[in-house]
């Protein structure tokens, strides 16, 4: 009888580029293949400890002097909506949800590139094609779900959220929306109905992707009640966000192979070296 040993992650790091929240900083990132039969238990793994999904990648935020990128989630038996959030699931009672399997269409297509040329019209996303599109949705190697959200009177499609199931949570990888529908505030609706979406499934978290101090694109977050964010290694309740700081002294970070070694993987497999 022959045995084999699981295959290893092996994790790089990618060259330094501007980043897309903080002006004037570089960004870098670590990153892992996702594929094989441990595609599910590496991608429930490491969400927990930081990393996020785009496709068949893992990634996480890896600067050489910053550290402002936190993964955040929310701990649904922590959460209450506030006043202001209670209003916004009002608004929206006549949306009806759609959870599909991860197959792009035409009609979310041309809902993303609205949302795109209204929101986000230099953003790296601003040249994505029909192909492109369909990859970003369709090529994942874990359970992914399409969550579609469309008007009961008319059947037209709102907007959407795509979706990973994890073993301790749902996490939200990429949404979009109607942008002239501004006043339902429906960036906010999702992230609400994915708490029910969580709630129903008996999952304790939803992930939002990270929070970064010092960047208006990422307050909304913060107005989520039971917010954790991943800091030092550990989930922790977040505090004022006034008292984050972006770490900008060099040594406040780990060394690329010392970060590495600390990544816990499942079933005890053993880590492979990082390259550049």
């Amino acid at each position: 009888m022959r045995h084999t040993l699981p295959l290893a992650p092996q994790f790089y790091v990618t060259a330094p580029q501007p980043c897309p929240y903080l002006e004037g900083r570089m960004e870098r990132k670590l990153f892992t293949a996702l594929h094989g039969d441990g595609a599910q238990r590496l991608n429930d793994k490491l969400s927990k400890q930081g990393f996020r999904r785009s496709q068949n990648v893992l990634y996480r935020p890896s600067c050489a002097d910053c550290a402002a990128c936190l993964s955040a989630r929310i701990d649904v038996a922590a959460f209450k909506p506030s006043r202001s959030q209670r209003r916004t699931l009002n608004r929206n009672a006549g949306l009806e949800r759609r959870a599909t399997s991860p197959w792009a269409t035409e009609e979310q297509y041309a809902l993303f590139r609205t949302y795109l040329e209204s929101r986000h019209a230099t953003g790296g996303m601003a040249d994505m094609d029909a192909f492109e599109f369909a990859a970003m949705v369709e090529e994942t190697p874990i359970r992914t779900r399409v969550v579609e959200y469309a008007d009961q009177e008319t059947g037209e499609l709102v907007a959407v959220c795509l979706t990973d199931m994890l073993d301790d949570g749902v996490s939200m990888v990429y949404s979009f929306f109607d942008p002239d529908r501004a006043r339902d505030s429906l960036g906010t609706y999702i992230i609400l109905d994915h708490v029910a979406i969580a709630r129903e499934n008996d999952l304790p978290h939803v992930y939002l992707g990270y929070w970064v101090p010092g960047s208006p694109k990422m307050d909304y977050k913060a107005a989520f009640s039971g917010l954790e964010v991943y800091v030092g290694g550990r989930w922790e309740r977040m505090r004022d966000p006034e008292s984050y700081d972006a770490q900008l002294h060099p040594l406040s970070n780990d060394p690329i192979a010392e970060q590495v070694a600390e990544i816990a993987l499942p079933d005890g497999q053993p880590l492979r070296p990082v390259r550049g």
